[in-house]
């Protein structure tokens, strides 16, 4: 009777103390809330919303869920960055390796693709034999050793978010403040991070579609972060094209291996160093970000970065040949190009047309158990404001069979708009949040 009552105190607009949120928490992960309650109960968070008080005590009770990371005896600062999800955003696989080669501890808890965007595990299992499933000693130990893991939520670390996680990307419950808030910061607090950054996406793709939600999440997760010691900073980055070119689990990580061998496109550049940089910075590796920036490209430009993810990789269990020959990752049974229908300019790239596509073609779920195809997707050259020649290549569709290509060409045509003109697209990397206020970057 608890979830029921819950239910219908929440579907009336009330309010559940820190204690009914707790054992709400704790019946759903020991599996005495069934998987259809706790939807109806997500809806009606969804609709009603959460204040402060209540995304805190859903904070707290999936954190206490688990077991949390140990990693107080490390010596160096011990910082993660997460985002909030975009179309293309393979960010975390070239920032990993590169922030941990330069003295900082990051024990990356990822999660899988959540609606319209993709997932990091999805991308990272994309590699032959790479574990996402570490235990809790495996990851520790692997961060002590060489200065980062990446995982994901197993049955000892924050099980609760992670059937939540699930429960929300199959509900159309996933675009919600306290509840991305909640998720986002139950898994960082288990991480036991000195500092985290957090990457929220503004535009058409983005999951909030407003400034002001955006800022507030913002504001949230700082808000949550302080009460438990670990400083947050916010930085908002555009999702109304997508990140790169590549956008499907394998090509994604065979651009992160290009972008961390020195050739991967300038927009995940730029993004992966403003984030990578505030890593910096607040970890005390760096005096500002100007200096930070110039650490990274070093990095880059050394082949550290690429030797650090070489290192993951082999650690968890994947072939690490992958970095010096992509083909050994996935490979479509078909590829095709799409070309322009007419001269123009490009308007736009709709990023939520294109995450959908790739669900379509089998890359991402429509339910909690759908089976991921790591190898469909597109590659996107073409840019909003770019001038394009009728029948010049924009992008190219990887499927599995002829369906899939022309699903694909579907979606391309839906997504891109050629025109006489096109408006500028958002800065790429626009504001910055931190508990002293908003800051507007030039």
């Amino acid at each position: 009777m608890l979830a029921h009552r819950l239910i219908e105190r929440k579907r009336d607009g009330g309010k559940l103390e820190p204690g009914e949120w707790r054992a709400l928490i704790m019946a759903y992960t020991a599996g005495h809330v069934p998987d259809y309650q706790m939807s109806a109960f997500l809806m009606a968070c969804f609709l009603r919303g959460l204040d402060h008080a209540e995304t805190s005590a859903l904070t707290e009770a999936m954190l206490g869920s688990g077991a949390r990371f140990s990693l107080g005896s490390l010596g160096k600062p011990r910082l993660d960055k997460h985002s909030i999800g975009g179309v293309g955003d393979k960010v975390s696989l070239v920032l990993a390796p590169l922030v941990s080669v330069l003295g900082i501890a990051v024990p990356m808890v990822s999660g899988r693709g959540l609606g319209h965007t993709g997932g990091t595990l999805d991308k990272l299992e994309s590699i032959p034999g790479f574990r996402t499933d570490l235990t809790l000693a495996e990851a520790q130990a692997q961060v002590e050793t060489i200065g980062c893991a990446l995982m994901g939520q197993t049955t000892e670390l924050n099980p609760a978010d992670r059937r939540l996680y699930a429960l929300r990307d199959a509900t159309a419950t996933v675009e919600s403040v306290p509840l991305i808030a909640s998720s986002i910061m139950s898994k960082k607090l288990a991480e036991d991070l000195t500092g985290l950054v957090i990457d929220i996406k503004r535009g058409s793709g983005a999951f909030l579609t407003s400034f002001e939600q955006e800022i507030d999440l913002a504001r949230e997760m700082i808000e949550i972060g302080a009460s438990h010691g670990c400083p947050v900073i916010a930085v908002i980055t555009a999702m109304d094209r997508p990140l790169g070119r590549a956008c499907g689990n394998a090509l994604e990580v065979e651009e992160a291996i290009a972008t961390l061998n020195g050739e991967g496109p300038e927009d995940l550049v730029d993004v992966t160093l403003a984030l990578a940089a505030e890593m910096l910075v607040m970890g005390g590796v760096a005096a500002d970000c100007d200096a930070a920036r110039a650490q990274l490209r070093a990095a880059l430009a050394s082949g550290q970065a690429a030797d650090q993810f070489r290192r993951i990789i082999e650690r968890q269990g994947g072939d690490p040949r992958v970095l010096d020959d992509t083909a050994l990752l996935p490979q479509a049974a078909e590829c095709e190009l799409f070309t322009a229908p007419r001269t123009g300019f490009v308007q736009r790239v709709e990023p939520r047309a294109i995450g959908r596509g790739i669900v379509a073609l089998g890359g991402g779920r429509s339910t909690m158990t759908d089976m991921v195809d790591p190898a469909v997707g597109f590659v996107i050259t073409a840019k909003p404001g770019d001038w394009v020649e009728a029948g010049e290549p924009l992008a190219s569709i990887y499927a599995r069979d002829r369906t899939g290509i022309d699903s694909g060409r579907a979606t391309l045509r839906s997504a891109v708009t050629i025109g006489d003109e096109a408006e500028p697209p958002l800065p790429l990397v626009s504001h910055r949040v931190t508990k002293e206020g908003v800051e507007e970057l030039r």
